[in-house]
């Protein structure tokens, strides 16, 4: 029997991390091939390719990074690969997943895993995880569905799934839509179908900067007033409860707008900004006066990788529309 293609790439994290000497602090040190190497049962389920493309702790990506990780899958496919999967650190996992979700435009299923516990820590799951990772990205039922998180026996999609705990196993979930699918005895199983999306082109320039500043209780304007000083080219605020923020900070977002585009999403972790709920200064009918954006269902940190990659292929103008987009949100 002829095995399917199946083609994995390391970039480091905890799934690779291990300590050099007793007491000390773990740290990337385990290769893509010496991980495939805890995970025995791929051998029966696939002919893998196995890359190690960096060992990097995962806050240490960065979006020059990504594109090219985003080229070596494609590649892949291009080669006859069904899946491709990706294993890095969990801290910047969900940022990762839509950053590559935005630019997929491959049938085949693009999936990313960590873990939550080092390479020799007791109850390590990064085996696990991989090994469900490979077999999400080998189903069939899996074609068609953009770039998924696969962790803990969950599927997520890329645009939902967040980190919503620091240590825990069970530290990915997606607020409100809940996981995509399940893996149940080794079986592959979606809870909803899967939905075409658009994406976009890979960005013409990368040197552009936005923002990302989050609302607090009392915060001075100071950085506020200096974001167009310091040349960024875009502008995310994490605003209170519905996407709200202070009179004075909606005053200086007006001059920002003016300028350059800025995006308001709720720094609370779960639901959706508001549209024309509330009216007073610095509510979002305010802010939408003044000429921001609403996130919608976008966290601040994905609604910050959605507009750095619109500016990058020069389609900014098309912002409201993706934003507005919720396809990827409605199971």
């Amino acid at each position: 029997m002829d095995l399917p293609k199946l083609a994995i790439a390391a970039l480091g994290g905890t799934v690779s991390m291990q300590a050099r000497n007793a007491g000390e602090g773990v740290i990337p040190t385990v290769s893509g091939e010496a991980l495939l190497a805890s995970v025995p049962q791929l051998t029966t389920l696939a002919r893998v390719t196995v890359e190690t493309l960096g060992l990097l702790p995962s806050a240490s990506l960065n979006f020059g990074c990504l594109l090219s990780v985003l080229s070596w899958a494609k590649y892949q496919v291009e080669q006859g690969a069904v899946g491709v999967v990706i294993t890095q650190g969990t801290d910047t996992l969900e940022e990762a997943a839509v950053f590559f979700d935005y630019l997929w435009d491959c049938d085949e299923p693009l999936v990313l895993t960590g873990a939550m516990r080092s390479a020799k820590q007791a109850g390590a799951d990064g085996p696990a995880n991989v090994l469900d990772a490979c077999r999400v990205a080998l189903a069939e039922n899996s074609r068609r569905r953009g770039v998924q998180v696969v962790m803990n026996g969950q599927i997520h999609q890329a645009r939902c799934v967040r980190k919503t705990d620091s240590l825990a196993l069970q530290a990915f979930s997606s607020p409100i839509f809940g996981p995509a699918g399940l893996l149940v005895e080794n079986h592959v199983g979606y809870l909803c179908p899967s939905v075409p999306h658009s994406v976009l082109p890979l960005p013409q320039h990368t040197t552009h900067k936005v923002a990302l500043l989050e609302a607090s209780l009392s915060a001075d304007t100071l950085l506020l007033e200096n974001i167009l000083k310091l040349g960024y080219d875009g502008l995310v605020i994490a605003g209170f409860g519905a996407e709200h923020v202070s009179e004075s900070w909606a005053a200086m977002i007006e001059v920002i707008a003016g300028k350059i585009p800025v995006i308001i999403a709720t720094r609370t972790g779960s639901g959706s900004t508001a549209q024309h709920s509330y009216g007073f200064a610095g509510s979002e009918l305010d802010l939408i006066r003044k000429g921001a954006l609403m996130a919608g269902f976008l966290c601040p940190r994905k609604a910050r990788i959605l507009l750095w990659l619109l500016l990058g292929c020069q389609r900014q103008d098309e912002l409201a529309r993706y934003l507005n987009d919720n396809s990827r949100l409605q199971p």
